[in-house]
């Protein structure tokens, strides 16, 4: 957007007009922008450049621009309160909008910290609230399970299952899954397992503590290469299967969280085999923004380490 000075046209009269910016225009996309400009009775006459309000407030006029609230829009709060995730973040304007609007503190309406929704962000200094936080909807996946953890959200599974369907299809080979939910009950003993075979130290950089696990809300699901057997987490970084979720997982809603090289913002080691549910906007917008951890597409600050 250009920021070059457009003088007043001081000899004409002028009337003014009020302009909607389609999101495609806004800095942002935090929905519709309402401008009153001042615009010069000419026919020919430039309108001035839209002033920059990512960091402005929802209602707070800035240079003539007023950023309107998408909370307040009957589309978004119909589907937050039926609990349909994916219409909400349309009614937003799709991922990248939705995305936008949460960074700028233009989206009271929406909280990260809710367990119950697809963007929810759970970290080393961002727990469940709850910490026994439950998911309300859990089904068995259909795939080859090398450990009793076979359940994701419906949402999730579906997904997991179209995803893996086409990988195969596609001559990657097959996927099944080492792990899916964990219960908190069960993440206490997880991660007592590793402490008691590797350290605390140890522990941290590889397993969540209890009330801090992504697998708590059955939106994440670790998965592995299966032929004949099906193998081990470790090995998957190696296998073809990797290599196509590594690429494609986002058309499906997913994204592979923990990355190599991004450790110092998650706080784990890389885990290719570690894939979380974030719905089809939000993982193209992470994929086309070219981001790899959700801290940074959510503005979060990094979370290498837990507080105590």
């Amino acid at each position: 957007m250009s920021g070059a000075h457009h003088p007043r046209h001081a000899s004409r009269p002028s009337r003014v007009l009020i302009v909607a910016l389609p999101i495609g225009l806004a800095v942002t996309a935090l929905g519709m922008l309402w401008a009153v400009v001042d615009v010069p009775a000419a026919a020919d006459a430039e309108l001035p450049p839209t002033p920059a309000v990512a960091a402005q407030l929802p209602g707070v006029d800035v240079g003539g621009v007023i950023a309107a609230d998408p909370c307040a829009d009957a589309a978004v709060a119909e589907a937050l309160a039926a609990g349909a995730d994916e219409a909400a973040i349309a009614a937003f304007g799709g991922g990248a909008a939705f995305r936008d609007a949460v960074i700028a503190g233009n989206a009271p309406c929406i909280s990260l910290s809710d367990p119950a929704r697809i963007w929810v962000v759970v970290n080393k200094t961002r727990p469940l609230a709850p910490l026994g936080f439950e998911p309300s909807s859990l089904d068995g996946v259909d795939l080859a399970s090398t450990t009793p953890s076979d359940r994701l959200r419906t949402d999730a599974r579906d997904a997991l299952g179209a995803l893996a369907q086409t990988a195969d299809a596609s001559g990657a080979g097959v996927l099944g899954i080492n792990n899916g939910y964990r219960s908190y009950n069960l993440q206490v003993s997880t991660y007592s397992g590793f402490v008691a075979a590797e350290g605390v130290a140890g522990a941290d950089e590889g397993s969540a503590r209890a009330g801090f696990s992504e697998h708590q809300t059955g939106l994440a699901v670790d998965v592995v290469a299966c032929g004949d057997a099906c193998g081990e987490i470790d090995a998957f970084g190696s296998t073809a299967q990797a290599a196509w979720v590594a690429e494609h997982a986002w058309e499906y809603g997913y994204v592979v969280r923990y990355e190599s090289g991004a450790s110092d913002r998650t706080g784990y080691m890389p885990e290719p085999w570690h894939l979380r549910f974030v719905g089809p906007q939000l993982a193209a917008a992470y994929h086309d923004g070219g981001f790899h951890t959700l801290e940074e597409f959510f503005g979060l600050a990094a979370a290498p380490d837990y507080v105590h």
